[in-house]
């Protein structure tokens, strides 16, 4: 079984978790080749490209500049984004023998860098799945991973028993062709919801919470059989049922 979710926008620039080995991520080249790309936008042009304020332009320029130097630092996917799905991750507290079932078991997307496991090794950047850039015809990011990513996929989460469970955000399946992966092998997606004005509702913020603390679930307790999620419990929520197709699993808040 594996499972997959989003990267995050904030980034750490170092840690003091100790790790039991790295990795370099499969696309390593491909994310080199995007970072000299960005590399050759101004502060003011980046701002535009990614939406950011012109504090947020300027750091990223920055980080663009050294991206390639060796002295720029890098750190582990699983320790480098500080998003709420991390925080609840917390894997500042896995054992060696948590990082190196996670390394086997659990995807992070990048639009910088495709797909990434917990232990490989990344710099901090910025970068969305919508950004159009010229050298590459003026496709999206998304497109331009898309024939890239899905195959690669597929035959990762067969090499587990053939079983993906979805914890990344919606946007997130515009990387592969995703009927495509729906066709090949088994998807779980857990969703989380909350009770709003007599109906489920997705809160964002808790849905969050939920993929991370569900993610550590998983990695904490060496699950296989996808079954044993739905023993999953966290601060209220717990698993009620699935839809009619029996692929969103869903998780309620009493």
């Amino acid at each position: 079984m594996i499972t997959y979710i989003s990267c995050a926008k904030t980034m750490a620039a170092r840690s003091s978790v100790r790790v039991p080995f790295s990795s370099i991520p499969h696309f390593s080249e491909e994310a080199r080749q995007h970072a000299i790309e960005l590399s050759r936008y101004s502060s003011q042009e980046l701002g535009k490209l990614l939406r950011v304020n012109p504090k947020l332009a300027a750091a990223n320029y920055l980080r663009y500049q050294d991206f390639l130097s060796a002295e720029t630092e890098e750190l582990p996917a699983l320790l480098s984004y500080t998003g709420m799905v991390f925080k609840h991750i917390c894997a500042k507290d896995f054992t060696e023998e948590d990082f190196r079932y996670a390394q086997e078991h659990l995807f992070i997307t990048s639009f910088l860098y495709g797909l990434l496991r917990p232990l490989d090794l990344i710099k901090n950047y910025r970068l969305e799945g919508d950004v159009k850039l010229p050298e590459y015809g003026n496709i999206s990011i998304f497109d331009y991973w898309k024939p890239r990513l899905t195959d690669y996929f597929i035959n990762s989460i067969r090499e587990k028993e053939g079983i993906l469970v979805d914890l990344a955000s919606e946007e997130m399946k515009n990387l592969f062709d995703w009927e495509k992966v729906d066709r090949e092998v088994q998807v779980i997606t857990p969703e989380f919801y909350t009770w709003k004005n007599g109906k489920p509702a997705t809160i964002v913020v808790y849905a969050k919470m939920c993929r991370g603390e569900m993610t550590r679930f998983i990695l904490k307790n060496r699950i296989e059989d996808p079954e044993e999620l739905k023993g999953f419990e966290w601060e209220g929520f717990r698993f009620t049922g699935t839809d009619e197709s029996g692929k969103h699993w869903n998780f309620m808040l009493d």
